[in-house]
Protein backbone atom coordinates (compact mmCIF):
# COMPACT_ATOMS: atom_id res chain seq x y z
CA UNK A 1 0.00 0.00 0.00
CA UNK A 2 1.53 3.10 -1.03
CA UNK A 3 1.88 6.31 1.09
CA UNK A 4 -1.35 7.83 -0.61
CA UNK A 5 -3.39 4.64 -0.33
CA UNK A 6 -2.66 4.64 3.65
CA UNK A 7 -3.56 8.25 4.03
CA UNK A 8 -7.30 7.79 1.79
CA UNK A 9 -7.61 4.84 3.97
CA UNK A 10 -7.22 6.90 6.97
CA UNK A 11 -9.89 9.04 5.94
CA UNK A 12 -12.06 6.39 5.41
CA UNK A 13 -11.50 4.80 8.41
CA UNK A 14 -12.48 7.88 10.15
CA UNK A 15 -16.06 7.69 8.58
CA UNK A 16 -16.12 3.93 8.81
CA UNK A 17 -18.83 3.61 11.05
CA UNK A 18 -20.99 6.35 9.24
CA UNK A 19 -20.51 4.92 6.15
CA UNK A 20 -21.84 1.53 7.27
CA UNK A 21 -25.14 3.66 8.72
CA UNK A 22 -25.34 5.04 5.07
CA UNK A 23 -25.28 1.61 3.34
CA UNK A 24 -27.70 0.43 5.46
CA UNK A 25 -30.02 3.46 4.41
CA UNK A 26 -29.21 2.90 0.46
CA UNK A 27 -30.33 -0.70 1.17
CA UNK A 28 -33.70 0.15 2.67
CA UNK A 29 -34.17 2.82 0.01
CA UNK A 30 -33.59 0.66 -2.85
CA UNK A 31 -36.32 -1.80 -1.69
CA UNK A 32 -38.79 -1.91 -4.57
CA UNK A 33 -41.80 -3.84 -5.64
CA UNK A 34 -40.00 -4.19 -9.09
CA UNK A 35 -37.38 -6.61 -8.95
CA UNK A 36 -35.04 -5.07 -11.72
CA UNK A 37 -35.20 -1.56 -10.37
CA UNK A 38 -33.37 -2.95 -7.20
CA UNK A 39 -31.06 -5.74 -9.24
CA UNK A 40 -29.50 -2.63 -11.32
CA UNK A 41 -29.48 -0.06 -8.73
CA UNK A 42 -27.43 -2.25 -6.45
CA UNK A 43 -25.19 -4.07 -9.35
CA UNK A 44 -23.46 -0.30 -9.87
CA UNK A 45 -23.79 1.02 -6.24
CA UNK A 46 -22.06 -2.25 -5.16
CA UNK A 47 -19.23 -2.14 -7.94
CA UNK A 48 -16.96 -0.09 -5.43
CA UNK A 49 -15.10 3.36 -5.76
CA UNK A 50 -14.26 5.20 -2.50
CA UNK A 51 -17.81 7.16 -2.92
CA UNK A 52 -16.57 10.83 -2.12
CA UNK A 53 -19.25 12.26 -2.47
CA UNK A 54 -21.20 11.23 0.75
CA UNK A 55 -17.46 10.89 2.43
CA UNK A 56 -17.34 14.64 1.54
CA UNK A 57 -20.77 15.13 3.30
CA UNK A 58 -20.07 13.49 6.61
CA UNK A 59 -16.32 15.11 6.33
CA UNK A 60 -18.06 18.56 6.46
CA UNK A 61 -20.62 17.57 9.35
CA UNK A 62 -17.86 15.90 11.54
CA UNK A 63 -15.65 19.05 10.93
CA UNK A 64 -18.90 21.40 12.26
CA UNK A 65 -19.66 18.86 15.20
CA UNK A 66 -23.35 18.01 13.26
CA UNK A 67 -23.94 14.56 14.74
CA UNK A 68 -27.99 14.48 13.89
CA UNK A 69 -29.22 11.15 11.72
CA UNK A 70 -30.12 13.52 8.54
CA UNK A 71 -26.25 13.06 7.42
CA UNK A 72 -27.03 9.53 6.77
CA UNK A 73 -30.34 9.94 4.96
CA UNK A 74 -28.69 13.21 2.58
CA UNK A 75 -25.45 11.51 2.18
CA UNK A 76 -27.79 8.12 0.51
CA UNK A 77 -28.99 10.76 -1.35
CA UNK A 78 -26.00 12.52 -2.81
CA UNK A 79 -24.81 8.60 -3.50
CA UNK A 80 -28.12 8.07 -5.57
CA UNK A 81 -28.26 10.83 -7.27
CA UNK A 82 -24.68 10.50 -8.48
CA UNK A 83 -25.58 6.64 -9.05
CA UNK A 84 -28.19 7.79 -11.92
CA UNK A 85 -25.96 10.27 -13.33
CA UNK A 86 -23.21 7.29 -14.01
CA UNK A 87 -26.00 5.10 -15.38
CA UNK A 88 -27.75 7.47 -18.05
CA UNK A 89 -23.76 8.83 -18.41
CA UNK A 90 -22.62 4.97 -19.82
CA UNK A 91 -25.84 4.82 -21.95
CA UNK A 92 -24.86 8.55 -23.37
CA UNK A 93 -21.57 7.37 -23.80
CA UNK A 94 -22.10 3.53 -24.97
CA UNK A 95 -19.74 3.03 -22.44
CA UNK A 96 -18.87 -0.73 -21.81
CA UNK A 97 -16.47 -1.11 -18.97
CA UNK A 98 -16.51 0.99 -15.31
CA UNK A 99 -14.14 0.61 -12.64
CA UNK A 100 -13.67 -2.79 -14.33
CA UNK A 101 -16.30 -4.48 -14.41
CA UNK A 102 -19.14 -4.50 -17.28
CA UNK A 103 -21.40 -1.29 -17.08
CA UNK A 104 -24.90 -1.83 -15.93
CA UNK A 105 -25.98 -0.81 -19.72
CA UNK A 106 -24.09 -3.97 -21.27
CA UNK A 107 -25.21 -6.17 -18.79
CA UNK A 108 -28.86 -4.97 -18.13
CA UNK A 109 -29.58 -2.92 -21.70
CA UNK A 110 -29.71 0.63 -22.05
CA UNK A 111 -33.33 1.02 -21.43
CA UNK A 112 -33.40 -0.46 -18.00
CA UNK A 113 -30.43 1.67 -17.26
CA UNK A 114 -31.90 4.63 -18.12
CA UNK A 115 -35.39 3.21 -16.12
CA UNK A 116 -33.89 2.82 -12.84
CA UNK A 117 -31.32 6.32 -13.00
CA UNK A 118 -34.91 7.87 -13.72
CA UNK A 119 -36.19 5.63 -10.61
CA UNK A 120 -32.65 6.85 -8.30
CA UNK A 121 -33.45 10.60 -9.21
CA UNK A 122 -36.93 10.15 -8.30
CA UNK A 123 -36.03 8.24 -4.93
CA UNK A 124 -33.57 10.83 -4.25
CA UNK A 125 -35.65 13.46 -4.16
CA UNK A 126 -38.61 11.29 -1.67
CA UNK A 127 -35.27 11.42 0.62
CA UNK A 128 -34.66 14.97 0.33
CA UNK A 129 -37.88 15.98 1.63
CA UNK A 130 -37.62 14.40 4.72
CA UNK A 131 -35.16 16.50 5.73
CA UNK A 132 -38.05 19.30 6.19
CA UNK A 133 -35.49 21.77 5.01
CA UNK A 134 -35.91 24.03 1.63
CA UNK A 135 -32.58 25.30 2.24
CA UNK A 136 -31.52 21.60 1.53
CA UNK A 137 -34.29 20.92 -1.01
CA UNK A 138 -33.11 24.02 -3.19
CA UNK A 139 -29.12 22.55 -2.86
CA UNK A 140 -29.99 19.40 -4.58
CA UNK A 141 -32.13 20.76 -6.93
CA UNK A 142 -29.95 22.97 -8.25
CA UNK A 143 -27.45 20.56 -8.32
CA UNK A 144 -28.95 18.29 -10.09
CA UNK A 145 -30.27 20.72 -12.98
CA UNK A 146 -26.64 22.14 -13.08
CA UNK A 147 -25.23 18.45 -13.43
CA UNK A 148 -27.95 17.90 -16.43
CA UNK A 149 -27.03 21.15 -18.02
CA UNK A 150 -23.29 19.88 -17.96
CA UNK A 151 -24.16 16.72 -19.69
CA UNK A 152 -25.95 18.80 -22.49
CA UNK A 153 -22.84 21.12 -22.22
CA UNK A 154 -20.78 18.35 -22.77
CA UNK A 155 -22.59 16.65 -25.90
CA UNK A 156 -22.81 20.12 -27.58
CA UNK A 157 -19.07 19.67 -27.61
CA UNK A 158 -18.19 16.51 -28.61
CA UNK A 159 -15.66 16.60 -32.03
CA UNK A 160 -15.29 19.91 -31.35
CA UNK A 161 -11.23 20.72 -31.19
CA UNK A 162 -11.62 24.26 -31.03
CA UNK A 163 -12.66 24.07 -27.10
CA UNK A 164 -10.53 25.86 -24.79
CA UNK A 165 -9.41 25.49 -21.26
CA UNK A 166 -12.33 28.03 -20.44
CA UNK A 167 -14.96 25.79 -21.84
CA UNK A 168 -13.60 22.65 -20.55
CA UNK A 169 -13.89 24.01 -17.09
CA UNK A 170 -17.62 25.18 -17.39
CA UNK A 171 -18.46 21.46 -17.95
CA UNK A 172 -16.87 19.73 -15.59
CA UNK A 173 -17.46 22.06 -12.80
CA UNK A 174 -21.04 21.56 -13.75
CA UNK A 175 -20.82 18.22 -14.46
CA UNK A 176 -18.52 16.97 -12.01
CA UNK A 177 -17.38 19.06 -9.01
CA UNK A 178 -21.48 20.45 -8.65
CA UNK A 179 -22.32 17.33 -6.61
CA UNK A 180 -19.09 17.66 -4.67
CA UNK A 181 -20.13 21.50 -3.96
CA UNK A 182 -23.31 20.36 -3.02
CA UNK A 183 -22.46 17.50 -1.06
CA UNK A 184 -19.67 19.90 1.10
CA UNK A 185 -22.59 22.44 1.30
CA UNK A 186 -24.64 20.15 2.25
CA UNK A 187 -22.70 19.50 6.26
CA UNK A 188 -22.77 23.17 6.46
CA UNK A 189 -26.47 23.52 6.26
CA UNK A 190 -27.16 20.79 8.35
CA UNK A 191 -24.68 22.47 10.87
CA UNK A 192 -26.66 25.80 10.22
CA UNK A 193 -23.08 27.49 9.91
CA UNK A 194 -22.63 30.67 9.02
CA UNK A 195 -22.78 32.14 5.74
CA UNK A 196 -18.72 32.22 5.32
CA UNK A 197 -18.11 28.53 6.90
CA UNK A 198 -21.31 27.54 4.46
CA UNK A 199 -19.68 29.22 1.33
CA UNK A 200 -16.12 27.84 2.25
CA UNK A 201 -17.24 24.19 2.50
CA UNK A 202 -18.97 24.75 -1.23
CA UNK A 203 -15.35 25.84 -2.59
CA UNK A 204 -13.81 23.19 -0.84
CA UNK A 205 -16.52 20.62 -3.08
CA UNK A 206 -15.87 22.53 -5.86
CA UNK A 207 -12.31 22.92 -6.06
CA UNK A 208 -11.93 19.36 -4.58
CA UNK A 209 -14.57 17.68 -7.57
CA UNK A 210 -12.57 19.69 -10.16
CA UNK A 211 -9.48 18.68 -9.12
CA UNK A 212 -10.68 14.88 -9.17
CA UNK A 213 -12.36 15.26 -12.60
CA UNK A 214 -8.79 16.99 -14.02
CA UNK A 215 -7.01 13.93 -12.72
CA UNK A 216 -9.20 11.49 -14.37
CA UNK A 217 -8.60 13.16 -17.49
CA UNK A 218 -5.13 12.64 -16.82
CA UNK A 219 -5.27 8.86 -16.17
CA UNK A 220 -7.05 8.46 -19.22
CA UNK A 221 -3.52 9.07 -20.94
CA UNK A 222 -1.10 8.00 -17.95
CA UNK A 223 -3.03 4.98 -16.59
CA UNK A 224 -3.31 1.64 -17.93
CA UNK A 225 -6.27 -0.45 -18.74
CA UNK A 226 -6.26 -2.99 -15.88
CA UNK A 227 -5.20 -0.35 -13.24
CA UNK A 228 -8.03 2.63 -14.57
CA UNK A 229 -11.01 -0.06 -14.66
CA UNK A 230 -11.75 1.88 -18.29
CA UNK A 231 -10.34 1.65 -21.74
CA UNK A 232 -7.13 4.09 -21.78
CA UNK A 233 -8.05 6.61 -25.02
CA UNK A 234 -12.43 6.20 -24.36
CA UNK A 235 -12.44 10.09 -23.85
CA UNK A 236 -10.48 10.60 -27.28
CA UNK A 237 -13.09 7.77 -29.08
CA UNK A 238 -16.24 9.51 -27.67
CA UNK A 239 -14.48 13.18 -29.15
CA UNK A 240 -13.96 14.45 -26.43
CA UNK A 241 -11.56 17.60 -25.82
CA UNK A 242 -10.01 17.10 -22.42
CA UNK A 243 -7.86 19.28 -20.79
CA UNK A 244 -4.46 17.36 -21.77
CA UNK A 245 -5.33 17.52 -25.19
CA UNK A 246 -6.37 20.96 -25.20
CA UNK A 247 -3.39 21.63 -23.47
CA UNK A 248 -1.33 19.62 -26.38
CA UNK A 249 -2.82 20.96 -29.36
CA UNK A 250 -1.59 24.68 -27.49
CA UNK A 251 1.80 23.56 -27.30
CA UNK A 252 2.24 21.13 -29.89
CA UNK A 253 3.83 22.35 -33.64
CA UNK A 254 1.78 22.33 -36.76
CA UNK A 255 1.72 18.54 -37.82
CA UNK A 256 1.36 17.80 -34.33
CA UNK A 257 -1.83 19.86 -33.87
CA UNK A 258 -3.46 18.37 -36.72
CA UNK A 259 -3.43 14.58 -35.29
CA UNK A 260 -4.89 15.91 -32.61
CA UNK A 261 -7.65 18.07 -33.98
CA UNK A 262 -8.57 15.13 -36.53
CA UNK A 263 -8.99 12.71 -33.72
CA UNK A 264 -11.22 14.80 -31.61
CA UNK A 265 -12.71 15.46 -35.03
CA UNK A 266 -13.30 12.24 -35.96
CA UNK A 267 -13.40 10.34 -32.50
CA UNK A 268 -10.31 8.06 -33.96
CA UNK A 269 -8.00 5.76 -31.57
CA UNK A 270 -6.00 4.43 -34.87
CA UNK A 271 -3.00 7.13 -33.80
CA UNK A 272 -3.87 6.67 -29.99
CA UNK A 273 -0.11 5.83 -29.58
CA UNK A 274 1.21 8.89 -31.34
CA UNK A 275 -1.31 11.37 -29.34
CA UNK A 276 0.23 9.76 -26.09
CA UNK A 277 3.40 10.34 -26.97
CA UNK A 278 1.90 14.24 -28.35
CA UNK A 279 0.13 14.73 -24.72
CA UNK A 280 3.69 13.42 -22.95
CA UNK A 281 5.97 15.54 -25.57
CA UNK A 282 4.88 18.85 -25.48
CA UNK A 283 3.93 19.02 -21.61
CA UNK A 284 0.69 18.65 -21.52
CA UNK A 285 0.37 16.02 -19.00
CA UNK A 286 2.75 17.70 -16.39
CA UNK A 287 0.53 21.34 -17.35
CA UNK A 288 -2.63 19.31 -16.53
CA UNK A 289 -1.31 17.74 -13.02
CA UNK A 290 -0.58 21.34 -12.54
CA UNK A 291 -3.75 22.43 -12.97
CA UNK A 292 -5.28 19.99 -10.60
CA UNK A 293 -2.46 20.64 -8.16
CA UNK A 294 -3.70 24.40 -8.18
CA UNK A 295 -7.59 23.47 -7.87
CA UNK A 296 -6.32 21.05 -4.48
CA UNK A 297 -4.76 23.90 -2.99
CA UNK A 298 -7.73 26.12 -3.81
CA UNK A 299 -9.52 22.90 -1.49
CA UNK A 300 -6.88 23.09 1.16
CA UNK A 301 -7.25 26.59 1.80
CA UNK A 302 -11.07 26.59 2.16
CA UNK A 303 -10.66 23.72 4.48
CA UNK A 304 -8.35 25.59 6.68
CA UNK A 305 -11.47 28.28 7.50
CA UNK A 306 -13.36 25.26 8.75
CA UNK A 307 -12.55 24.85 13.10
CA UNK A 308 -9.75 22.87 13.73
CA UNK A 309 -10.19 19.10 14.81
CA UNK A 310 -9.83 15.41 13.01
CA UNK A 311 -12.50 15.53 10.18
CA UNK A 312 -10.90 19.33 9.32
CA UNK A 313 -7.80 17.42 8.73
CA UNK A 314 -9.16 14.38 6.99
CA UNK A 315 -10.73 17.04 4.61
CA UNK A 316 -7.11 18.14 3.68
CA UNK A 317 -5.47 15.26 3.12
CA UNK A 318 -8.01 13.92 0.81
CA UNK A 319 -7.61 17.09 -1.28
CA UNK A 320 -3.65 16.56 -1.04
CA UNK A 321 -3.58 12.84 -1.59
CA UNK A 322 -6.24 13.28 -4.39
CA UNK A 323 -2.75 14.53 -6.61
CA UNK A 324 -1.31 10.96 -6.52
CA UNK A 325 -4.34 9.28 -7.39
CA UNK A 326 -3.66 6.58 -9.68
CA UNK A 327 -7.17 5.05 -10.49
Amino acid sequence: MSASDHSTATVLELVAPDMAEVDRVIAQRLDSGVPLVGQVAQYIISAGGKRLRPVLLLLTCGALGYTGSQRHNLAAVVEFIHTATLLHDDVVDDSTLRRGKPTANENFGNPASVLVGDFLYSRAFQMMVDAESMRIMQTLADATNVIAEGEVLQLMNMHDASLDEAGYLRVIRSKTAKLFEASARLGAILAASPPEIEAACAEYGQALGTAFQVIDDVLDYDGNTAEMGKNLGDDLREGKATLPLILAMQRGNEAQRQIVREAIETGSVDRLTDIVAIVRDTGALEATRDAAAAEAQRAIDAALQLPSNEHRRAMVVLASQLLNRRT
